[in-house]
């Protein structure tokens, strides 16, 4: 695959460049964007989208999303979402808070993990998608279960926990002070475990904006892709860069074709 790609963005749309904590157009967790079942784990939130049953398999190629959390995913993700449902790909996330790619937060996980391949016939290696800060949760969840990842796949991530949320926010997430967050940063912060997955040959893709001042491309997607040259492995990741769009609801977000034949492809691969 090819390292970085540019998406010339000639159509932008007048939406806030926010990481959509209130914004229009999410939909409550209580009402999910498409047909599916809600489920707890551990006494934690979740939900599961399954494929028309003449499209299910065993064992069933799924996806793991991120954030899971109030309204995410939310209906800007829906046409994605129904993608990976018509290809006979399933998608369940859990809620487990605003955790930050915390060990907390990848116990959450590791336990939708476990419920879905143990009880429910779940493929061992899903897809991991995180979109905004969802992208701490995945790459943290990845590198600590590499063996358990068949790609990673993101939307404007965060993966430096110093870009947002920020260390003072991050930082009761992980039980810690701002100033023990910091000093353990080598440990906890995702972008530092980059490493691993580069090792595991872990393929991944990403579509990042180039004006986006909330996750800043270049410590974030950019830095995944640096760290991914230098460790050899270059031709595993593929950054798409979209020419002058933020954080915001541009459509080539969430109806970028490319990255949905990724997803499939590689939560079908053997």
């Amino acid at each position: 695959m090819k390292s970085i790609l540019v998406l010339r963005s000639f159509q932008l749309l007048a939406m806030t460049s926010v990481l959509g904590f209130a914004a229009f157009g999410q939909e409550s967790p209580k009402v999910l964007i498409l047909s599916g079942e809600r489920l707890s784990v551990d006494g934690r939130p979740g939900f599961i989208f399954m494929p028309p049953e003449g499209k299910r398999s065993t064992p069933q190629p799924w996806v793991m999303y991120a954030p899971t959390l109030a309204g995410y995913p939310d209906g800007h993700e829906k046409w994605m979402h129904q993608q990976f449902l018509d290809a006979g790909i399933a998608i369940a996330g859990l809620d487990v808070g605003e955790a930050y790619g915390s060990p907390k937060g990848r116990e959450g996980l590791t336990a939708l993990y476990a419920e879905l391949t143990r009880k429910r016939g779940f493929a061992l290696r899903p897809v991991l998608l995180g979109r905004s800060r969802g992208g701490l949760w995945v790459t943290s969840w990845a590198s600590e279960n590499p063996d358990k990842v068949a790609g990673i796949a993101g939307i404007y991530p965060v993966l430096d926990l110093r870009t947002y949320p920020s260390l003072a926010k991050a930082a009761p997430a992980f039980g810690l002070s701002e100033a023990e967050l910091k000093a353990k940063l080598g440990d906890l912060n995702p972008i530092n475990h980059v490493d691993v997955l580069a090792r595991h040959k872990v393929p991944i893709f990403i579509i990042h904006g180039d004006d986006d001042k909330v996750v800043p491309l270049k410590q974030n997607s950019a830095e995944l892709v640096a760290r991914y040259k230098a460790a050899g492995q270059g031709n595993a990741v593929t950054l798409i860069v979209a020419e002058g769009q933020g954080h915001n609801y541009w459509e080539g977000f969430f109806h970028c074709q490319p990255l949905v034949d990724f997803v499939i492809a590689r939560a079908k691969a053997k």
